[in-house]
C-alpha cells in the first residue's frame, strides 16, 4: 500500500510519541534514582538493519547517539537466524553499547504478522556494577564491574535465569539492578504495543515506506543546513583537569560538501585511571554539539548523523580501546562539545555559547556503620549516587543558565529523592553566587552543596568533578567562571577525582563551577546587573568591580531588596 507524504509525516510524529512513550515508562518504574530523577537513560526505535529511526526527547545524547550504533553490533552478535518472537538482548559492553559498565541496554525485536518488523532499544545508567564501584580509581576495565556480552536476557518469552544469578550474586544493590532491568525489558515491551497498533491503523506490514520516508527527509535537510554553510578548516583545543594530570583535547573541523569532519587527532594519550572515554561516546558528544549548533530542528535519527564524521586515533582519550578503565568516561566525552565549538566559533562567530561546567557534577557515596565506635542497630550500607550540575556557559545574546547541564541534558536530583535511597544528608544545596564568569551575557551559576551522613555512619565518598584547575573560558571578552572547590568541614582538603574516605561526623563541602561569560561585562545592560544583584546572583564587590556600578546604585539596588520592592 502507497502511502501520501502527509500520511508519512503523521506516522513520523507518532513514532516519535511512541518513543517517547516507552522512555517514560522507563522513568516509571526504573528502580534508580538516576533514571527516575534525572533521566539518564535513552529509548529508541530501529529499522531492521538497526538503523534509529527516532529517539525520545527524554534522555541524553551521550546514550541515545551513542546507541544509535548499538542495535547494529546486535544484530551482527546475536545474528539475523537466531532472532526469534519474544526475545530480549542485554549488553553492557562499554564499546558496542555507550561507553561503560554501567549502563545497559536492552534491545527487543519487534515482529508484526510473524516477520521482524524492527528493534526497540533502551539504555539506563544503574546504580552498581560491583568492581571498584562508580568511579576513576581503576586500572583497567577487569576492575571496573561485571561485564555483560551481548547476549539474550529471554528467549521466545523465556528469561535467562541463571543470567539473573550471576547478576544478583555480583553487584552491592541486586535488588535494583534487576528491577531496572526489567524496567528496561518492559518499556521496550510498551514501545512495541504502541507500534504495533500504529501498523494496524496504517495497514503497514512493514517499517520500510516510512523508514525510507524519514531517512531520505532527514538525510536532506541536514545536507541543506550544512552545504548552506562556507566550506573551511578551524582547529579547537582545551585542557582540563584529568586525574594526576591535565588532559588536552584537540580537534581538527572540517566544513565540506555533504559533510562535517572532526579529527581529534593531537588529543592526550590514554589516562591510568578510568576516565578514558571511547569513540562511539566521544562520537555521540560531537555529533550533538553540531547538530545544536547547525540543525537542531532536525530530529535525531541515523541520517541525520550520518553526515558528522567523527575521527581519532586509536588510544587517544577519546578512542579508548579495551581494556582501558573508562567508568568516568562521561567526564571526557562532556567536554567534547566544548572542543568542537572552539573550532566552530572560528567558521560560525556569534553562533557558540561559552565553555560551561562541562561535565555533570556527579558524586557517589558509599555508606556503611561507623567503625571507629559501636554503630547503632540501624545503620545500615548504602550506595547513594547524585547527579548534580554546574553552571552552563552563556550564549551568543542570552545569559547562561543556572546549575543546568549541558550538554548531557540530565536533571538535577532532588534533595529527598537523594537521602530517600541512603542514610545520606545533603544539609546545603543552593546556588552559587559570583560563580557565573562576567560578560555582556552572564555565565551560569553553579552550586554550593554540603553532604554527610547520618548518625551512626561513616562513607567514601567517590568524586567524579572537574574545572578545579581549569574553569570555563569566556568567549569574546567574557569572563571565566568560577572554579570547583572540595573540602571536609575541618578544611581538609579533597581530590576533584577518586575514592576518599569521610569519617564519622565529617561533611563534605562542595562548590560546582560557574559557567563563562560572553562578550564585554562593560556591555551588559545595567538593568540587568542590577537584577542580578537584587537576585543574589552576583554581589555588590562584582557589580562594582566588574559590571561598574556605583556605590549609589547598588545601595539603592540593596535597600530596595530589604524593603521588599521589586528592582
Amino acid at each position: 500500500m502507497t502511502h501520501s507524504n502527509v500520511a508519512y509525516q503523521v506516522m513520523w510524529n507518532r513514532l516519535i510519541s511512541v518513543v517517547e512513550e516507552q522512555a517514560q515508562a522507563l522513568v516509571r518504574t526504573a528502580f534508580s534514582t538516576s533514571v527516575r530523577e534525572a533521566g539518564d537513560l535513552s529509548a529508541g526505535v530501529y529499522d531492521t538493519d538497526g538503523q534509529m529511526l527516532a529517539q525520545a526527547v527524554t534522555g541524553t545524547p551521550g546514550h541515545v547517539n551513542a546507541m544509535a550504533d548499538a542495535v547494529g553490533h546486535f544484530i551482527r552478535r546475536i545474528g539475523r537466524g537466531n532472532i526469534f518472537e519474544g526475545d530480549v538482548y542485554i549488553t553492557n559492553d562499554p564499546w558496542e553499547g555507550t561507553g561503560h559498565l554501567h549502563d545497559i541496554t536492552v534491545v527487543t525485536p519487534s515482529f508484526h504478522k510473524g516477520a521482524l518488523a524492527g528493534f526497540f532499544a533502551c539504555t539506563a545508567h544503574i546504580v552498581d556494577i560491583g568492581g571498584r564501584g562508580f568511579g576513576a580509581d581503576a586500572a583497567s576495565v577487569y576492575e571496573e564491574g561485571l561485564y555483560i556480552p551481548i547476549m539474550k536476557l529471554a528467549e521466545r518469552g523465556a528469561v535467562d535465569q541463571t543470567l539473573i544469578r550471576i547478576v544478583r550474586g555480583n553487584v552491592r544493590e541486586p535488588d535494583q539492578l534487576v528491577g531496572d532491568i526489567y524496567a528496561l525489558t518492559t518499556c521496550n515491551e510498551i514501545g512495541h504495543r504502541r507500534l504495533i497498533e500504529m501498523m494496524e491503523e496504517f495497514a503497514l506490514d512493514d517499517l520500510n515506506g516510512i523508514g525510507d520516508f524519514i531517512l531520505e527527509n532527514s538525510r536532506r535537510a541536514t545536507l541543506e543546513r550544512i552545504n548552506a554553510l562556507t566550506p573551511g578548516q578551524a582547529t579547537g583545543e582545551m585542557t582540563v583537569d584529568g586525574f594526576a594530570a591535565p588532559i588536552t583535547l584537540k580537534v581538527k573541523l572540517s566544513i565540506e560538501k555533504d559533510r562535517i569532519l572532526s579529527d581529534f587527532a593531537g588529543s592526550s594519550g590514554l589516562d591510568k585511571k578510568g576516565i578514558n572515554c571511547p569513540l562511539v561516546y566521544a562520537k555521540a558528544y560531537a555529533c550533538y554539539a553540531l547538530k545544536c549548533a547547525i540543525a537542531p530542528e532536525i530530529p535525531n535519527n541515523a541520517a541525520s548523523l550520518a553526515p558528522f564524521e567523527i575521527s581519532a586515533p586509536e588510544n587517544t582519550i577519546v578512542n579508548a580501546l579495551h581494556p582501558a578503565p573508562v567508568a568516568l568516561r562521561h567526564i571526557v566525552g562532556h567536554f567534547v562539545p566544548d572542543t568542537i565549538y572552539a573550532a566552530l566559533d572560528k567558521l560560525l562567530p556569534n553562533t557558540v555559547p561559552a565553555e560551561g561546567a562541562g561535565c555533570l557534577c556527579n558524586f557517589q557515596v558509599s555508606l556503611r556503620p561507623r567503625t571507629d565506635a559501636p554503630a547503632p542497630p540501624n545503620a545500615r550500607r548504602a550506595e547513594v549516587l547524585t547527579f548534580n550540575s554546574g553552571g552552563a556557559g552563556a550564549r551568543p545574546a542570552v545569559d547562561g543558565l543556572n546549575a543546568t547541564a549541558f550538554p548531557s541534558g540530565v536533571m538535577t536530583m532532588p534533595i529527598e529523592a537523594t537521602e530517600h535511597t541512603g542514610p545520606v544528608i545533603i544539609w546545603r544545596k543552593e546556588l552559587r553566587p559570583d560563580s557565573g564568569g562576567a560578560g555582556q551575557f552572564r555565565g551560569g551559576l553553579g552550586q554550593y552543596m554540603e553532604v554527610g551522613a547520618r548518625e551512626g555512619h561513616e562513607f567514601d565518598f567517590q568524586a567524579m568533578f572537574d574545572r578545579v584547575d581549569h574553569p570555563a573560558r569566556g568567549r569574546m571578552g567574557g569572563q571565566n567562571g568560577a572554579p570547583t572547590t572540595i573540602a571536609q568541614d575541618d578544611g581538609h582538603e579533597m581530590q576533584g577525582k577518586g575514592k576518599q574516605f569521610v569519617a564519622h561526623g565529617r561533611r563534605v563541602m562542595l562548590a560546582f563551577p560557574g559557567g563563562a561569560g560572553y562578550g564585554d561585562p562593560a556591555l551588559r545592560d545595567p538593568e540587568l546587573v542590577k537584577r542580578d544583584l537584587a537576585r543574589g546572583y552576583i554581589s555588590a564587590k562584582v557589580a562594582k568591580d566588574d559590571y561598574g556600578l556605583t556605590d549609589a546604585t547598588i545601595k539603592n539596588v540593596l535597600d530596595a531588596v530589604q524593603n521588599g520592592e521589586n528592582v
